[in-house]
Formats: C-alpha cells, structure tokens, sequence
C-alpha cells in the first residue's frame, strides 16, 4: 500500500457517492479535481511520479443505489504539505457522475504507529524473553555452597546408609530417619549425621551408637515415634531432639533444625518417667506427642520396664490423676500446685507466692502447674529444687530453658 522505507504520513479519508461508483472512477476524480489546483510544487501526478506520494488506495462498496468507501494515500512530505493536499481533497465534489463527498478522517504518523509498536513489542520481549530476577551475589553464594554440601553426602558401613562426610571421625552422631533428612541437615553445615532408611535399624547404627554419643531426630508425627522406640530398644542412644508435631525433619528450616537440637533431652529422661495420660499443649507445641514418645522409650533393652518410683500415695480417688487433669483443675482459677511424683498435691498457693512456697518445700515436690506466668529467677529456683516439669498459663522472659525440665503451656 505504502512504501514503507520512505512514507512518514498516511491520509485517511471517507469517501460518500449518491450512485454506483466503481475504483477508477473514484482516482480519476481525485486526479482530474486536484489537478492544478495546488500549483506545480504540489501537483499530485508530479508527486507521484517523482515517490513523494504513494499509490492511491481505494475500497469501495455499493449498497441501494449508494457507495461508500475508504482511500487511503501516502506521503513522503513534510507536515504542513501533508495536511495541504489532505484538505485539497476534501474539494472533490463529484466522482463520474455522481455526486459525492470526501473528508480526512485522520492524518496517521506512521512514525509514531511504528513506535508504539515497537514499544508493545519490546514490553512483549522483556516480560518473556529474559529471566527474571536480578543478581543476588548473596543467592548466587549460598546456591554454590548448598551444592556442595548435597554433593558431599556419601554412605557408611557395610549397610551403606546415608552420612554426612563428619561421621566417622566426629565424637558425635546425629541419627534421622531417611536420606532426604542427611540432605536437609547438610544444606545447613550440619555433616555429622546418618539416616537409618527403613523400619529395620542397621547394623552400622547401632555400631556407630556404641562408640559415639548419638542423638536420636526423627519426624514429628506416629511414623517418627515407632522409629525412636525401635531404635530406643536397640541401641545406645544418649539425647532425643523433637521436630514439631506434624513436621518433617526434611522440611525444617536452619532456625527450626536447629532449635529442636539445642532443646534436645537425655535419653534417661525419656525412659525413666511414667508416661501421664490426657492431652496438654508443651511450650514446642507438640502435647500429648511427648507424651506418646516418652512411653515410646520406657522399656529398657531385654524388654524389662524401669520403676517410677512413687513419692506418694493417695487414698481419694476424686484426685485428679494426669497432669491434663492437674492443668484443667487450676485452668482460670488463679492457683498454684505442687505436685508429688503420683500427681498427689502436696501444697497449694496463689501464682505470686511461688517463690514463698516453694522454700518451705522438702524434696518430695516434683512438678508444678499453675494458672500463672513463669518468669526465669522462678524457672531457675524450680530447676534447683529438682523439679521434672512446670505447667503455666505463660512463661516470660525466658532466655536459658533447662534440659532437666520440661515446660508445658496452658493454652
């Protein structure tokens, strides 16, 4: 239609006829009407000739006696030329015989149609054609290093289960359940660790246990409980780090991973305390999971259970008899009480005189549940006094949380 290394402008125009006109009727009007009427300079069939307008383009359509239509024309003129021979054919009045109208619809830079679409166009390219995201040396740091550590997972013993590179030579050993846990842990620098892979406890762990302090991780849910009491029978472990309730160890974050191994237990605190029944939601959330896992590890090997050695024994069987029980009897009440080994009360007070209390207590105390907050001067006097566990409404300010002790949180 138009030329389009050389065409700046491009002239819209409407075309109206009272009779059936056909395409060269409507050219020959325009060149015959036009001819002469803009001088020499500007003389449409000279224009043409020397390029400086491009061919004449016509659609027309007939319709009861009427035709309408479209010419389109280009132009290589400037501005003010453009717009000059536009309205010069605005004068054509007839076309053959007919009378007829004509009027510029719009006068189209083409420059600036080009622009827009290579702006559309570019928009286009940016969102498809590059990758997104900018360069984070930071990522690009932490990326590089995680491979490395993935890459460095091997096996061990004649078992070949999963390890980090540490596990032989380090004094310590931490056991999960699979090698997707190996993976996680090594992800966070974490190299001493070996996965049991399976329901059946190898061989090579149970060996590894009984030359090095071992800590016992598993998932957080009933799957990860049966293991740590497989392995609890079996082997020589030494700590027992919880994952939250519901979570894998393979999905834990470096914070969460982390957390659960500082929080970590003695084995002899798992084994050696009779398990309470009922649910109460502890300070990590898990409730009655710990619970469950402290039943879990109450056999010692050969299949023989270790005593609880009851501090006293009451007669009323109204007592409440589980520490949920205990929680649900001060829950909303504003009382304290200190608990004996069977869960008998040994003395009850108000939250605030804790500390009172406690200094007139013998040895027999050995929990503590109150609808009150804890703070760490009472958490530590607690610890002192050998306390096995604490149940309050909150505990506050708490910066250094003992291994002895469990925390449970009345929600």
């Amino acid at each position: 239609m138009y030329s389009s290394d050389t065409t700046k402008y491009l002239i819209h125009l409407h075309l109206e006829a009272e009779g059936v006109v056909e395409k060269p009727d409507v050219v020959g009007a325009i060149f015959g009407q036009t001819e002469g009427l803009l001088g020499e300079d500007l003389d449409l069939r000279d224009l043409q000739r020397t390029g400086r307008v491009g061919r004449i383009d016509v659609q027309v359509a007939s319709k009861k006696g009427e035709t309408k239509g479209e010419i389109s024309i280009a132009s290589s003129l400037d501005r003010a030329e453009t717009a000059i021979l536009a309205a010069s054919l605005e004068t054509i009045d007839r076309v053959g015989p007919c009378v007829a109208r004509v009027h510029v619809v719009t006068i189209e830079d083409i420059r600036v149609s080009k622009r827009k679409k290579i702006v559309e166009r570019a928009k286009t390219l940016l969102i498809d054609s590059f990758e997104e995201g900018t360069i984070d040396s930071t990522e690009i740091i932490d990326n590089v290093r995680e491979s490395l550590r993935i890459e460095k997972i091997s096996t061990i013993g004649e078992d070949r289960v999963p390890s980090g590179p540490d596990v032989p030579e380090s004094d310590a050993i931490i056991i999960v359940e699979g090698r997707a846990d190996v993976i996680n842990l090594l992800r966070y620098g974490i190299k001493n660790v070996v996965g049991v892979e399976g329901t059946n406890i190898p061989p090579t762990i149970i060996e590894l246990c009984e030359k090095k302090t071992a800590t016992a991780f598993f998932d957080g849910d009933r799957g990860g409980d049966l293991l740590l009491q497989e392995l609890l029978q079996v082997a020589e472990i030494d700590y027992v780090a919880y994952a939250p309730w519901g979570r894998s160890v393979e999905d834990l974050s470096r914070k969460e991973i982390i957390k659960a191994l500082r929080n970590k237990i003695p084995v002899e605190y798992v084994r050696d305390r009779e398990p309470e029944e009922g649910v109460a939601e502890s300070a990590d959330g898990s409730g009655d999971r710990a619970v469950a896992r402290r039943e879990a590890g109450r056999e010692e090997r050969g299949g023989k259970k270790r005593p609880f050695p009851r501090k006293r024994q009451e007669p009323d069987e109204q007592q409440p008899k589980t520490i949920a029980a205990q929680i649900n009897a001060v829950r909303g009440k504003r009382i304290a009480r200190f608990l004996a080994g069977d869960l008998s009360v040994i003395r009850e007070s108000k939250p605030d005189e804790i500390e009172k209390t406690l200094a007139d207590l013998n040895g027999d105390v050995c929990g503590l549940v109150t609808d009150g907050e804890v703070n760490q001067r009472i958490l530590d006097l607690l610890v002192g006094k050998g306390l096995e566990y604490i149940a309050a409404r909150d505990f506050k300010g708490i910066i250094k949380r003992p291994l002895t002790i469990r925390l449970i949180k009345i929600s």
